[in-house]
């Protein structure tokens, strides 16, 4: 495959960017995978978690001072950002900084909305000064230099720049949907509509927000500020700030596309478990649209210190193989097959067993003689020999979780393994 070189723009700007990471949401569309850990903390493409890929898109952007704002089951998600993104030097002004909803402006108040987050960490933000702030969404899968984001809104003078890109019509009661006006101005923006508006002289898609905001500093302190006197208001960015000042204020949309050929770039919500299951999906083929083989663009994260991936036993009918799959280390496959299928590290598939079409999670073991198809199963199960999983619907039913496009997944509790006790 050839290698494009692809410019960075880091710049005066980046270094002056404070970005912040909206990473406190349950994600309750995943249904239980979000059961004891936050969206931004599932992990996603084998060996990562979501959150890695837009706090690796800071660093390799140049922006190297990131607050991430936690609260709902934060526990692992703050874990993995210790060990992980502690490798940044203080004394050179940078950090990934943990901002947990501590009840900073009372005593009784939680985070409420995605403004009222940064609102609470206003006196936190004020003390580091950025000329710009960086507001972005910890839940979605996507490679961006927001370097280019960042020059675009200083040249356009705007107060707020919000990044967006084009989904099918369909699919946009899901997300903020904007109108732009000949020069990019937004002229309307609705949060989750019932009939989202589409683009013009494009019946079949809608022009929506990818939850990433840039503001003027002393803009968005103001527009917070005054949000938070609003008894009104939901205190959020989508339904809130955005259309309180788009009639009065310079707010530009920035098209989000690919910098080789200017097409509509990758990016997913990965927000369904359909949506996971198929976005994981895709990475095993061929060619796939999100590079994890980028050297150019990393993902870093943390992992633990795994050996290779091992496939043991050549006999006929006991044969251990993985074909048009993704393997990661730590993984043994033991006189198995393994067919089109993300395995993520330290899985055991055991003798005489078949996963096809399905994503396996962290420190999962499937005994002997299973068969697994279309399937998500999540971390530390325990799948006992001889099950079967993804071929009689009904019996599925009775004991996991369903989806509209016939997925399954399993978790440790369906099985009736409890990982996590609560009394």
């Amino acid at each position: 495959m050839k290698r494009v070189q692809i410019e960075r723009f880091v710049s005066r700007l980046t270094r002056d960017t404070l970005a912040l990471i909206l990473a406190g949401g349950r994600g309750t569309r995943l249904k239980q995978l979000t059961d004891w850990r936050a969206k931004p903390a599932v992990p996603f493409g084998g060996k990562f978690r979501i959150i890695d890929f837009p706090l690796s898109n800071c660093m390799n952007s140049g922006i190297r001072r990131v607050g991430i704002l936690t609260q709902y089951k934060s526990h692992s998600l703050i874990l993995h950002i210790q060990r992980g993104w502690g490798f940044l030097r203080g004394e050179l002004g940078e950090f990934v900084e943990l901002l947990p909803a501590q009840q900073r402006i009372d005593e009784t108040s939680w985070y409420s909305g995605t403004a009222n987050a940064v609102y609470q960490n206003l006196d936190i933000l004020r003390n580091h000064d950025p000329r710009f702030v960086l507001v972005l969404a910890g839940d979605h899968v996507y490679k961006m230099d927001y370097g280019p984001m960042l020059a675009y809104h200083a040249e356009q003078n705007a107060d707020m720049t919000v990044g967006c890109i084009e989904v099918p019509l369909g699919e946009a009661s899901a997300f903020g949907v904007m109108s732009v006006g000949p020069d990019n101005r937004v002229t309307r923006f609705m949060e989750k509509p019932a009939e989202p508006e589409h683009m013009p002289g494009a019946p079949e898609l809608a022009l929506a927000s990818m939850g990433i905001y840039i503001f003027n500093t002393d803009f968005l302190y103001e527009q917070l500020i005054k949000d938070a006197d609003n008894r009104h208001s939901a205190h959020d960015f989508g339904k809130d700030i955005i259309p309180a000042v788009i009639g009065t204020y310079r707010v530009m949309a920035y098209p989000f596309r690919d910098p080789v050929t200017r097409r509509r770039a990758y990016w997913r919500d990965v927000g369904t478990v359909d949506a996971f299951w198929r976005a994981n999906m895709e990475l095993i083929g061929v060619t796939p649209e999100l590079n994890l083989y980028d050297r150019e663009w990393p993902i870093w994260t943390y992992q633990e210190q795994w050996p290779p991936a091992k496939f043991v036993f050549n006999d006929e009918g006991r044969r251990g193989m993985a074909v048009d799959s993704m393997v990661s280390g730590g993984c043994i496959i033991s006189g198995a097959t393994v067919r089109r299928s993300l395995l993520f590290s330290n899985v055991l598939v055991q003798s005489h067993s078949l996963v096809e079409d399905s994503v396996v999670l962290p420190d999962v073991v499937i005994g002997e003689r299973c068969r697994i198809r279309k399937a998500v199963i999540d971390k530390g199960c325990d799948i006992r020999p001889g099950m079967i999983i993804g071929e009689d619907r009904e019996q599925d039913r009775q004991r996991f979780e369903i989806t509209p496009d016939g997925v399954v997944m399993v978790t440790a509790e369906m099985l009736g393994q409890e990982l996590h006790h609560v009394r």
